[in-house]
């Protein structure tokens, strides 16, 4: 990934979005030949001249100051993940940063010992490019059983953008699928060197029709709570809200948990999906999943 064209793709997307009178500008008189703010506008905003955010849009302004990052998120009325997004595409990692990136991931047995714990909810372990690293019986229930797909499958994003059944049971499924991707953007900019999401981002590009319209967009998240809807052909609508935690010690595997609202509907499906589907007692034993790479 180009870091220098990402920026200025995600810098002049910005500004093209927010109008004049949001960013409490007045009218100057001139005819306005872009829908949103012109750089020389930006800059003023910021407290820079046109010309260094010219060159900062074109990349070539070197390593700007926190200060300088901290006015241009201002201007520009970026949210915590889009001004962080912006940092990263204007950092350079070095090559002891590119290395760390490449190794497998593998879950601590902790933290399976804790999925199976969480026996009553939706559980998972997100790693890098939204990978799913470990899961228990529910979640496979509730989304897809990730444990049956090889190992290279076992991934997020594929689930929601490239696996039919996903439209069908997935609550507001563009929403959720758009925000997949802004996931995938916001950690393009911080690993523009991983050659495994750049195979991932061309192939959800080859094979989603939706894809290249959203990644093209430029939104950028950080998904750590929300609500999820998810509809099952037996037991009807199920009604999550979930949490997420970073796991302490590996700041790349995140726990996510889809909690349920105590003697509601969902929470009794979940009841059902899990008399259906009781393990035998040596199928309960740590089941560590392969490494993902």
């Amino acid at each position: 990934m180009d870091s220098r064209s990402e920026l200025a793709d995600f810098l002049r997307i910005r500004r093209g979005r927010l109008k004049p009178d949001q960013a409490g500008l007045p009218e100057d008189g001139r005819t306005r030949r872009v829908s949103g703010l012109r750089r020389d506008e930006v800059a003023r905003l910021a407290g820079v001249s046109t010309e260094y955010y010219t060159r900062l849009e074109q990349g070539r302004a070197g390593n700007p100051s926190p200060e300088v990052l901290e006015a241009l998120g201002r201007a520009l009325h970026l949210d915590a993940s889009e001004t962080e997004h912006m940092r990263d595409l204007l950092s350079r990692p070095n090559a002891a940063a590119r290395r760390a990136h490449t190794g497998p991931q593998r879950v601590r047995p902790g933290l399976h010992l804790m999925l199976r714990t969480l026996q009553h909810v939706p559980a998972f372990v997100l790693g890098r490019r939204t990978d799913v690293l470990a899961s228990n019986r529910l979640a496979r229930a509730v989304l897809t059983d990730f444990d049956a797909l090889p190992v290279p499958a076992r991934n997020l994003a594929r689930y929601y953008l490239l696996d039919p059944s996903a439209r069908q049971t997935v609550g507001d499924w563009e929403r959720i699928a758009a925000e997949t991707v802004g996931i995938l953007r916001l950690e393009a900019g911080r690993r523009p060197h991983d050659r495994q999401l750049a195979d991932l981002v061309g192939e959800l590009m080859l094979r989603s029709p939706h894809f290249t319209t959203w990644w093209n967009d430029h939104r950028v998240l950080r998904c750590t709570h929300g609500a999820k809807l998810h509809h099952h052909p037996v037991v009807g609508d199920l009604h999550f809200v979930f949490e997420s935690f970073p796991v302490p010690g590996d700041a790349e595997q995140t726990l996510y948990v889809y909690n349920v609202e105590p003697d509601s509907p969902t929470e009794q499906a979940l009841r059902l999906f899990e008399s259906w589907n009781a393990p035998a007692p040596d199928r309960e034993s740590a089941r560590p999943a392969p490494p993902s790479g």
